[in-house]
């Protein structure tokens, strides 16, 4: 019987780590498309079938971070001779694509909107998850009248999706003088994710001993002393967890980013799909602005990984 269920045992772990490389398959294989198109020779992006080995060029990088005018003719020697090696290498590649005035620098708006997504994300989810770890340590900790009526209400507030509340906001956003500005992206991304921050904080918090903090109390911490030494070292995993989810939230918004904001505070998700254009779009921009957009999440995921694979039972020994 032992020897039947070893083998069983053998297989269904077997059968499970299939299923697991199928699915990080299926899940790479868009990641992998976008990275892949991001390099690709523009008359190589939409091959069928689709062509896998290719010579990798960063010309679509220098198109989506410069302003560009679509010409009729070659370009002429003179404009050749005047470009830096990065553009001589789109004019290499067949592209009848230029920078007016000669070479002279027109940066596009993809990098002022890249730059503008980074402030407001990483903003928002500093406010959103300091002020949901104070909050669910408050919950946690001390008896609140109507606490379940209380959080209740404070979920109620993902229940709508954005774009029911978007006209009001936008209208209020302009009476107030928020419209176009960074402060109103994250006022808004703030409170959009503090229902979120505070429930998942609270579950961590809830599961942290209280034993910890009388113990830290008697030893003579006051009670903020007992919070940012013990429990917040202990609520690491869950901060962190909490973080990569409003990031991500914050990092992705569309509908918000796209009403409330025109050139100023615009982040890079409105932008990347205006890239499109009414002509023959060019796939690799769409893919070069794509795949950096993906590497903040990506490297904010990998520099949390430690936190987030780690217990509870950091820092103490569980009750």
């Amino acid at each position: 019987m032992a020897g039947i269920r070893t083998r069983r045992e053998v297989f269904f772990n077997r059968a499970a780590i299939a299923g697991v490389m199928v699915a990080l398959f299926i899940m790479l294989v868009p990641i992998y498309w976008i990275a892949s198109t991001a390099f690709k020779p523009r008359n190589l992006a939409t091959t069928i079938p689709p062509t896998v080995l290719f010579t990798p060029e960063v010309s679509p990088f220098v198109k989506l971070f410069t302003k560009r005018s679509q010409l009729r003719d070659p370009v002429s020697q003179e404009i050749y001779d005047a470009a830096p090696w990065w553009e001589q290498m789109v004019f290499d590649g067949g592209q009848k694509v230029v920078r007016s005035n000669k070479g002279v620098v027109r940066r596009s708006g993809y990098g002022q909107r890249f730059v503008n997504s980074l402030i407001i994300a990483i903003t928002s989810t500093f406010l959103a998850v300091s002020m949901g770890t104070l909050t669910a340590y408050g919950f946690s900790r001390f008896k609140v009248k109507g606490e379940d009526d209380w959080l209740f209400f404070i979920l109620s507030t993902r229940m709508l999706p954005p774009v029911v509340v978007a006209i009001p906001m936008f209208l209020m956003y302009r009476l107030v003088g928020l419209h176009d500005t960074h402060v109103g992206l994250i006022i808004l991304y703030t409170a959009f994710n503090l229902s979120f921050s505070v429930w998942l904080m609270k579950g961590f918090i809830d599961e942290i001993p209280r034993e910890y903090e009388e113990a830290a109390l008697v030893d003579g911490y006051t009670r903020m002393q007992a919070f940012f030494k013990i429990v917040l070292p202990e609520a690491m995993t869950g901060i962190a967890a909490t973080a990569v989810f409003c990031f991500i939230t914050a990092w992705n918004e569309y509908a918000f980013a796209l009403i409330m904001t025109n050139r100023r505070a615009q982040t890079a998700p409105p932008f990347i799909p205006s890239q499109v254009g009414s002509g023959l779009p060019d796939w690799t921009v769409i893919a070069a602005g794509t795949f950096l957009f993906l590497l903040p999440v990506a490297i904010f995921t990998f520099l949390l990984r430690n936190h987030l694979l780690r217990g509870m039972s950091f820092g103490a020994i569980r009750k």
